[in-house]
């Protein structure tokens, strides 16, 4: 086995790694072909699909109200009232979640679809598996919930809101205070974007290694009777593996909605 590939006999295997991510553009170059910087590359568009199928999704299921609902009205209805009812008003409080709940939802769907782009045959590319996008989005709600504590607190009265914990003896904040601006202001975002990025990346690369190992073990590997057999069951795990990933897909944009839930709530709260 080497850097670059792997060999039984036949033609060599190239084992996937990071670059796998890094997608070329539509004009077929490459992010580092000679410092060429890519604008516009299957990822971005992607990420707008994403938005448009949110929106789509949520206009199309709300658009006609019938007394007996439709299988897509009744699925969007489940959806909204889930997020509604489970996410926004159980964690921000019955009397300031509503202002929140379209947010809630579209992030929610937004998340989500871009998630099962994955396992979409001719997509096969989960947007939110590329870190900066992950970033981005959690950049976006780390602006939206601080935002919404000066609102509601004014700066320094949300500074310390954030920083300085209640009923502990002064001697221990000149310990606490620098830890809690560490963890509340600087490292939630981060978090915040590594969790959805860590398993969107993970389950990519697994789908990419099973599916084209396993087109490899059957069509290139050669000289052992094993080759084929264990070509299949890579598919055969290829395929547990995508089931595996729209559960994953789910959870994932329900963690990362629940977590800007639970931040907007914090800000809004009454003690820290």
């Amino acid at each position: 086995m080497s850097a670059t590939g792997m060999v039984l006999a036949g033609k060599a295997y190239t084992t996937p790694g990071p670059l796998e991510f890094f997608l070329p553009d539509f004009t077929g170059k490459h992010w580092n072909d000679g410092g060429y910087n890519v604008l516009l590359t299957k990822a971005s568009v992607l990420l707008v699909l994403g938005a448009v199928l949110a929106y789509w999704f949520l206009a199309a299921t709300s658009r006609r109200q019938a007394l007996v609902p439709t299988k897509g009205q009744y699925l969007g209805e489940l959806a909204y009232s889930f997020i509604r009812n489970g996410v926004a008003q159980d964690i921000i409080g019955a009397k300031q979640y509503r202002k929140y709940v379209p947010l809630l939802v579209s992030l929610f769907f937004f998340v989500l679809f871009n998630n099962l782009f994955g396992i979409v045959p001719f997509l096969t590319f989960s947007t939110f598996s590329r870190a900066s996008f992950a970033y981005g989005l959690a950049l976006l709600v780390w602006v939206i919930y601080n935002g919404v504590g000066v609102a509601d607190k004014g700066f320094f009265g949300y500074l310390k809101h954030v920083t300085v914990p209640s009923g502990v003896p002064k001697v221990m904040l000149i310990l606490l205070i620098p830890l809690e601006f560490f963890s509340n202001i600087l490292v939630r975002p981060m978090t915040l974007s590594l969790r959805l990025f860590a398993n969107m990346f993970a389950g990519h690369l697994l789908l990419v290694l099973f599916s084209t190992g396993g087109a490899w073990l059957l069509v290139d590997a050669t000289g052992s009777i094993v080759l084929k057999p264990a070509g299949i069951l890579a598919y055969l795990l290829g395929i547990a593996i995508g089931f595996l990933e729209v559960i994953v897909a789910v959870l994932q944009a329900y963690v990362f909605t629940l977590l800007t839930a639970t931040y907007i709530g914090g800000s809004l709260a009454a003690d820290h």
